[in-house]
C-alpha cells in the first residue's frame, strides 16, 4: 500500500474497504471490530484514525453547546437538536442519526452573522497528541496503512466544510452571487485547518484524505471548483507534504472533467472512482491513461453490484476489471467505492482473493 501511495507498482494488488460499518459489522460479521473483519478476509489494513485534540477551557466555555434528544420519528430515526451559546449570539441546528448513517436537517449556519459567531468561537485546538495513532501504528506493522482527516467543521477541505455548515445549494448560490463573501468564509476555514496542521508534524500516520462529494463534477462545475476549491486545496496540501503526509482527494461523484484539477491542488491521489453505476462518472481505464501517472487511486469498485447485490463471481470479475483497467498507469488500490452495508460475505472473500492473484 505505501508503494501505491509513491504512485508505483507493487508486487500485488492491495485491497481495503472504504471502511468498515458499524451495521455490517453487527448484522454479517457477528460484531467483529475493524482490525478482526480485516483480519478474517485476509485483507490488506487501512485504518482511520484522527490525532486526539486539546482545548483551552476557556475556548470551550466561550462555545456552550447543548444538545436535546427528541426521540424517534415514525420511521426510527433518533432526532436531535442542538443549541450552541456565545458571548454574542446563538446558533442552533439539527439532526437525525439510524442504524446506517447520521444526516443534518437543520444547518448550522444561515446567514452572514451566524458565519461571523462560529468563525470568532469555533475553539481551536491548543495541544494535540497522536498516541492512538502511534499504538496503532505499532500494531499493524507492515499490514497496512493509517489514514487521518483533516481538522475541519465538515469533511476534508473548505469548501466540503462550508457546505457541511451551511448546506449545498446556499454555498453554490453565495458562489454565483457573493463571491467575494465566498472566498472570505473558505479563507477563513483554511486558516484555521492550518493552524491545526501546523500541530501534525511527525504524526505517525501514512494519508490524509482532503475534500469531498460536494466537489464532485455531479454538484459543482469545473469552473467553480478551480475557482474555490483549487486555490484552497493547494495551499492545504502543501501544508500537509510539509508535515510528511501524502494527500488522497477524496471525490465521491464525478471526476471525470476535474481530473487535471485535481493534478493542479498538488494531492497525490484520487478516490472514490465512483463508476457509473453507482452514480459517478469514472471511466477507470481513461482516467488512469490521463493522468495516472501523475496521481495514485483508490476505489473504483461497484458495491452494490459486486458485494450488496452480487455473487462471488461477480466480485470477482469487478477486481479482475479495475486491474486491467489501470495496471499500466496508475498506482492503485482496490476499494468499493463507497460504504456498503450488507452483502453475503463470501463476495467480499472473493473480493480480497481476487485482488492477490492480481500480479503486476
Amino acid at each position: 500500500m505505501l508503494t501505491v501511495l509513491n504512485n508505483e507498482r507493487p508486487d500485488r494488488l492491495p485491497c481495503q474497504v472504504h471502511g468498515w460499518m458499524s451495521y455490517y459489522l453487527e448484522t454479517y460479521l457477528g460484531g467483529m471490530d475493524w482490525w478482526e473483519a480485516y483480519e478474517a478476509f485476509d485483507m490488506d489494513y487501512a485504518i482511520y484514525l484522527r490525532p486526539r485534540y486539546h482545548f483551552n477551557e476557556e475556548d470551550l466555555a466561550r462555545w456552550e453547546a447543548n444538545r436535546t434528544d427528541l426521540g424517534l420519528d415514525r420511521d426510527g430515526n433518533r432526532l436531535w437538536s442542538e443549541t450552541i451559546r456565545t458571548p454574542k449570539g446563538e446558533l442552533h441546528h439539527t439532526g437525525a442519526v439510524n442504524d446506517f448513517t447520521d444526516w443534518m436537517m437543520e444547518h448550522l449556519i444561515k446567514n452572514e452573522k451566524d458565519f461571523e459567531l462560529w468563525n470568532e468561537f469555533y475553539p481551536i485546538p491548543s495541544g494535540i497528541d497522536f498516541e492512538e495513532i502511534e499504538e496503532a501504528k505499532n500494531r499493524l506493522g507492515d499490514k497496512g496503512i493509517i489514514r487521518s482527516h483533516p481538522f475541519s467543521p465538515g469533511q476534508g477541505s473548505p469548501w466540503q466544510s462550508f457546505c457541511t455548515l451551511i448546506g449545498t445549494e446556499p454555498a453554490i448560490f453565495m458562489a454565483m452571487d457573493e463571491p467575494d463573501r465566498l472566498h472570505h468564509v473558505l479563507e477563513a476555514i483554511l486558516q484555521k485547518t492550518l493552524r491545526v496542521i501546523e500541530m501534525w508534524e511527525g504524526i505517525p500516520s501514512d494519508l490524509v484524505e482532503t475534500d469531498g462529494g460536494a466537489g464532485s463534477s455531479t454538484v459543482i462545475s469545473p469552473a467553480l471548483f478551480r475557482e474555490f476549491c483549487l486555490p484552497y486545496d493547494r495551499r492545504q496540501n502543501e501544508a500537509y507534504h510539509a508535515v510528511g503526509l501524502k494527500v488522497v482527494c477524496h471525490l465521491c461523484g464525478g471526476i471525470m472533467p476535474l481530473l487535471d484539477l485535481v493534478v493542479e491542488t498538488g494531492a497525490d491521489g484520487l478516490e472514490t472512482m465512483t463508476p457509473p453505476s453507482m452514480g459517478g462518472d469514472c471511466d477507470l481505464r481513461e482516467a488512469s491513461r490521463r493522468v495516472g501517472d501523475q496521481l495514485f487511486f483508490i476505489g473504483g469498485f461497484d458495491q452494490n453490484a459486486g458485494l450488496e447485490n452480487g455473487t462471488p463471481e461477480i466480485a470477482r470479475e469487478q477486481v479482475l476489471n479495475c486491474f486491467e483497467a489501470t495496471k499500466d498507469h496508475a498506482g492503485y488500490i482496490l476499494c468499493p467505492s463507497d460504504h456498503f452495508f450488507h452483502g453475503n460475505p463470501d463476495c467480499l472473500r472473493a473480493f480480497a482473493q481476487a485482488a492477490k492473484e492480481c500480479v503486476y
